[in-house]
């Protein structure tokens, strides 16, 4: 008991030396633990970018696909920047309207898929999707003895530009169920 004692009114430390390797010691692993939580940080915000704009893409593809098959004929212009839909007013999405414009427009290095009321890429619009690599989503195949006429969607998302291996492609080719029949 004695010695217990004695020891607990021993005043001794430790010393200066040991001191800074521990806090050397514990700044290494401060710092390696702080790299990592700082690294699964950026990956959270970037994986929910992507998947920002790959919902964003999907539902502008799916409201595109519900109009197209309601139109009567589609017509694309501006090398594939532009499709424009002639619907009956009564299709459900139409709300009245008996012509319906998909664009892509310029923003930065990448585009926006755009939904206008009319004939034109102006007036009262709807941005659909963004980040979008390339201008040119639209192409048309008139209708054929054996198949109906189609317009071929290409929408590739991309929110880091440069990065292929962050690419995602929606591509579809969609038939105009009230095209003319031959």
């Amino acid at each position: 008991m004695r010695r217990i004692r004695a020891r607990l009114r021993d005043e001794r430390g430790y010393s200066l030396v040991e001191l800074l390797i521990a806090m050397s010691i514990l700044g290494m692993v401060m710092t390696s633990v702080s790299v990592l939580l700082v690294s699964a940080t950026n990956a959270e915000v970037d994986m929910n970018r992507r998947f920002e704009a790959q919902t964003e893409a999907r539902q502008g593809l799916d409201r595109l696909r519900r109009e197209v098959h309601c139109a009567q004929s589609v017509t694309v212009g501006g090398a594939g920047t532009i499709a424009t839909l002639a619907i009956p007013s009564t299709c459900p999405t139409a709300a009245g309207l008996t012509s319906i414009t998909w664009c892509t427009q310029a923003n930065g290095s990448r585009w926006d898929l755009w939904r206008y009321e009319g004939s034109s890429c102006s007036g009262t619009g709807r941005k659909w999707a963004g980040s979008i690599n390339q201008s040119a989503v639209f192409s048309y195949s008139p209708q054929s003895t054996s198949s109906l006429a189609y317009l071929s969607v290409d929408l590739p998302v991309n929110v880091e530009g440069g990065k292929a291996i962050s690419s995602y492609v929606l591509d579809d080719n969609i038939v105009l169920r009230n095209s003319t029949r031959a």
